[in-house]
């Protein structure tokens, strides 16, 4: 295990530029980018060699100090940082995945239905789509694994074209997946597993260990039926079904993206284009 907090701990390194620190750089040709060992160490307040162990996998059991210097280095988050704290304490104890549940229960399948305005669908730990309402299935109409939101977006080339800002829309995800997923959690490695082999795109983000929770924000839409939407959404956890979370899509009101999801709902969509403003 300690291979996952020395293969996080470089990724972060790499991506700390000295700048970032505010360490001096006159005539410093840097081979690589980022920090060096040594200069984590510093300010870190540890050996060298002992940074260089935590990133080697040799040292597995770092104090609650230590991490948290390696924290205010590297500049994390408070979920990156409570994140770091997980990886080190998987070298002491198991933690695995959340408890998987059977299913959705009826009551919140029957919530989905009852937002029939608002395109709405149920997800567990690894972003598998448990449940949805119809229009959430029809905004996604057409396109291949549905089953799931990371092969959603990184084995369909033409989400590329549905989501606008498909760059950041897909980091985000990828760094959701970190933060609620146990990376020791056999359903993640072999989610993973297929999407690294699948995806260059995928890739190269995991690669960058970045980690946030995805609590609620916006996204821009260009539907090849309705035409351009600006979706506002939020992530509500379910207490009963412990990893499950629902996530709700709203429109502003009175915009023309509420106007073109109405029509999306009354299966009339293809009349988007008399609608003269395409924007929010």
């Amino acid at each position: 295990m300690g291979s996952l907090l020395g293969e996080f701990l470089r990724a972060r390194r790499r991506l700390t530029t000295p700048d970032q620190v505010g360490l001096m750089q006159v005539n410093d040709r840097r081979r690589t980018p980022g920090l060096r060992r040594h200069e984590v160490a510093t300010m870190a307040a540890v050996s060298s060699d002992y940074y260089a162990r935590l990133e080697q996998g040799r040292e597995c059991r770092p104090s609650d100090q230590v991490l948290d210097a390696l924290a205010r280095v590297f500049q994390l988050g408070p979920e990156a940082t409570e994140h770091l704290h997980l990886l080190a304490r998987m070298g002491t104890r198991e933690r695995g995945c959340p408890e998987p549940m059977a299913g959705v229960h009826p009551d919140v399948s029957r919530l989905l239905d009852s937002w029939d305005d608002k395109p709405a669908f149920v997800m567990n730990h690894v972003l598998d789509v448990l449940a949805q309402n119809s229009l959430f299935a029809a905004l996604q109409e057409g396109f291949e694994h549905t089953d799931n939101i990371m092969r959603f977006a990184f084995l369909n080339p033409a989400v590329r074209e549905l989501w606008v800002d498909w760059e950041a829309q897909a980091r985000l995800r990828v760094a959701h997946l970190r933060a609620t997923a146990g990376a020791d959690c056999p359903a993640l490695l072999d989610l993973v597993e297929e999407l690294s082999g699948a995806s260059e795109d995928f890739r190269r983000i995991w690669a960058h260990h970045d980690v946030c929770t995805d609590i609620g924000d916006s996204m821009r839409v260009r539907h090849p039926v309705a035409g351009d939407l600006t979706l506002r959404y939020q992530g509500l956890s379910l207490d009963s079904a412990p990893g499950q979370r629902i996530i709700v899509f709203q429109t502003d009101p009175g915009s023309p993206s509420e106007r073109a999801l109405a029509r999306l709902r009354h299966g009339d969509a293809g009349r988007v284009v008399a609608d003269p403003v395409s924007v929010p």
